[in-house]
């Protein structure tokens, strides 16, 4: 039995500033073909990286093609796009005769002249190793789970928490329902309902975790292989945008429709309410200077890099300075050049410092003051479940009783090493501020005696009529208030 692997990935905000090239592959995951470290997999690499750990001890080859994968930013340029396409699809068919792909892609990448670069994938993979192989895919589920890629796969799981907790694990459940299936235990069939509504569903919090929760323990019992929640991607503006329901039965179309609708149906009845509320800057951390015990953690979701966000806005800083709060910490404002300067300027300096509101309208006005330099390190790196992510050079700067982390290598808050890394202890602050959207919670959830959303004027929206779409499918809520859903359309 012979498996071929390969990752190709990014989240593509196309109302993002700033531009995907393969440069930005290069910084983030850009492994050939037997490349891919031994340590841990990285960005949507796992399906790969299971499946080496797995091979010897299940019975079956394991060809390595290419792993491609940026941080969240814009449009993928077109030949940059097609040539790390056209690398793994020749690795493919030089590769053949196999039985089954395994396949690591994100599931809201975009490039330009491609709405649907999973797809795109999907399609011509099919189309070289042919119809008995039988094609697995993971997805991370901000995805756009378009009819192209469920109706040329076999078999497509999500992950299934926000913030991505289960990435191995779900990598684990693909390798098990392809091997499966090649050995004639199971036939899967695939239904999907779609919602016909675009929000945001955080597992950390009811009732998405209730509902993450019954799924789980669905799978594996009275004929249902898989079940996965596509939340979508609300800055990806596509056709095949909004939020879809996958269910995969053995062999029973039929139960498989019965539960997408099930389900489907549940989720249209919870619009509105899955996601926190989210405070103005003002309002948001006057509570959490009020409130009793630390750590406050503040997320910034308008300014999360992880959402293709530059992460420079200063609004809640600017706030922190102006309103004199003392035992604050903030981070990360990507600024690689303010953190070559403090590095010239080295530790304990007091400089005079211009930082972030750089790249867009949408970061606000740079902050110009008077800091000291308290924390520098190198190469420096914050975990994210079984991950590293790296955050490059790495400065703290000190405004009055505010720290501030500054990174070179753009990225959303996950670990507490963003903070720690340069000698900031996040659960000794009153308020710790991070920017990003839910997969902060991983880390900082456990620290947190209390957890505020607050809107900046960062380029990612939380009311997503606010968001100017020209090709999403029509209607659909919010835009629409009345959209109904569209039901099983797979």
């Amino acid at each position: 039995m012979r498996l071929f692997s390969a990752t190709l990935a990014t989240e593509t905000n196309t109302f993002s500033p700033l531009p995907t090239s393969l440069e930005n592959y290069r910084e983030s995951v850009f492994f050939r073909a037997g490349e891919h470290p031994a340590d841990a997999p990285r960005m949507c690499t796992a399906p790969l990286f299971v499946a080496r750990a797995r091979a010897r001890q299940e019975g079956f080859e394991l060809i390595e093609g290419s792993c491609f994968a940026a941080s969240p930013a814009g449009t993928t340029n077109r030949a940059d796009y097609e040539t790390m396409r056209d690398e793994i699809l020749g690795q493919l068919e030089a590769a053949l005769p196999v039985d089954g792909l395994l396949l690591g892609l994100h599931g809201a990448m975009v490039a330009h002249g491609y709405d649907d670069v999973e797809g795109d994938i999907i399609e011509r993979c099919r189309a070289i190793a042919g119809p008995k192989c039988v094609i697995g895919v993971e997805l991370d589920p901000h995805c756009h789970l378009t009819m192209k890629r469920v109706s040329n796969a076999d078999i497509i799981v999500l992950y299934k928490e926000f913030p991505h907790t289960d990435v191995v694990e779900r990598a684990q459940d693909v390798l098990d329902l392809v091997l499966a299936t090649l050995r004639g235990k199971v036939k899967p069939v695939m239904s999907v309902y779609d919602c016909r509504q675009i929000q945001s569903y955080p597992t950390t919090m009811q009732p998405m975790r209730g509902i993450v929760d019954r799924i789980m323990a669905m799978e594996g019992k009275n004929g249902i292989l898989s079940v996965s929640i596509a939340h979508c991607f609300p800055y990806g503006d596509v056709p095949e945008i909004g939020t879809r329901v996958l269910v995969i039965a053995d062999g029973d179309k039929k139960k498989a429709d019965a539960l997408a609708t099930q389900l489907g149906e549940e989720l249209v009845g919870l619009r509105g309410k899955t996601a926190p509320q989210a405070l103005g800057v003002a309002a948001g951390i006057s509570e959490g200077v009020a409130f009793n015990d630390l750590p406050v953690v503040i997320a910034d979701p308008s300014d999360n890099a992880g959402g293709g966000a530059p992460s420079d806005n200063t609004d809640i800083l600017k706030h922190l300075i102006e309103k004199n709060v003392e035992s604050a910490c903030l981070g990360p404002i990507w600024d690689p050049i303010a953190v070559r300067i403090c590095f010239d300027a080295g530790l304990g300096a007091r400089i005079g410092l211009r930082f972030g509101g750089k790249i867009a309208p949408s970061s606000g006005q740079p902050v110009d003051a008077e800091v000291e330099i308290i924390g520098l390190k190198r190469n420096a790196w914050q975990s994210f479940g079984p991950t590293q992510v790296p955050v490059g050079d790495c400065a703290a700067v000190r405004i009055g009783g505010v720290e501030v982390v500054l990174i070179s290598k753009r990225t959303q808050a996950t670990g507490l090493e963003l903070f720690t890394n340069v000698g900031i202890d996040p659960t000794q602050r009153k308020l710790v501020v991070v920017k990003s959207t839910n997969h902060f919670m991983a880390a900082y959830g456990p620290i947190a005696k209390k957890v505020i959303y607050v809107e900046s004027t960062g380029p990612l929206p939380r009311d997503h009529r606010k968001v100017p779409y020209t090709k999403a499918q029509r209607p659909i809520w919010p835009l629409d208030e009345d959209a109904k859903p569209r039901g099983l359309i797979y």
